[in-house]
């Protein structure tokens, strides 16, 4: 299986993947780069096809861009698209290094891990608020991670819904300490706390970070610190 990108344990302290859905787009790598040298341990891809979700994003050429001038920053991919299976080998050619899809667009969830492996990146399941938690709690084994969406997906800054927090809780009593279950959507220091506390090791941050002046205070409220 690849080496995880997300090497904190859920014992240790969370990591904060950046969003770059909330960065300066004009000046994308300086962003990216301020992000990470304030204490983001990833930066976090989102690409929408503007089918399985309303809104138009990133594509391959984007983790091209951001793999030359920070060759060493994990690159976190979470495909909120129709046809996964059609696209994640331009991504992991371009330098994804952990690929996310969404298990209510999967007619084979573990085919599409193996597939995901084979390219040498690791696997996350995806699940939007409304999806129950047990589809996902079936095949979590064959994944590197699980991602629990708390907005519904397609733009950056909505509310956090803190509903989706038991589904944490089953997914962290089912994966035991070592997995890794990350946060996307609305994730702030006022929300990261309980997701903390719900068993979340990975918090994604868009808004939250990258519309504040500071981005080490807000990467270190997110982790707890």
């Amino acid at each position: 299986m690849s080496r995880s990108p997300f090497a904190t344990p859920s014992t240790g302290t969370p990591i904060v993947a950046a969003s770059i859905l909330s960065a300066d787009f004009g000046n994308l790598a300086a962003d990216a780069r301020a992000a990470v040298q304030a204490g983001a341990g990833v930066l976090h891809i989102d690409v929408m096809d503007g089918h399985f979700v309303p809104n138009l994003s990133m594509g391959p050429v984007v983790c091209g861009a951001l793999r030359l001038p920070l060759p060493d920053v994990p690159q976190d991919v979470h495909l909120m698209i129709d046809n996964p299976a059609e696209r994640i080998e331009s991504f992991a050619a371009a330098g994804a290094d952990h690929l996310s899809v969404h298990i209510e667009v999967l007619d084979d969830p573990r085919a599409m891990a193996d597939a995901i492996h084979a390219l040498g990146c690791t696997a996350g399941i995806a699940l939007n608020p409304a999806t129950p938690v047990d589809v996902v709690l079936e095949v979590i084994d064959a994944f590197d991670m699980a991602l629990v969406m708390s907005v519904v997906p397609g733009f950056s800054g909505q509310p956090f819904m803190s509903e989706v927090l038991e589904k944490t809780s089953a997914l962290r009593a089912a994966m035991g300490p070592g997995g890794h279950i990350q946060m996307d959507g609305g994730v702030a220091p006022a929300s990261a706390g309980s997701c903390r506390e719900a068993g979340c090791n990975v918090l994604v941050s868009a808004s939250a970070l990258f519309g504040s002046d500071d981005y080490a205070a807000v990467i270190a409220a997110l982790a707890g610190g």
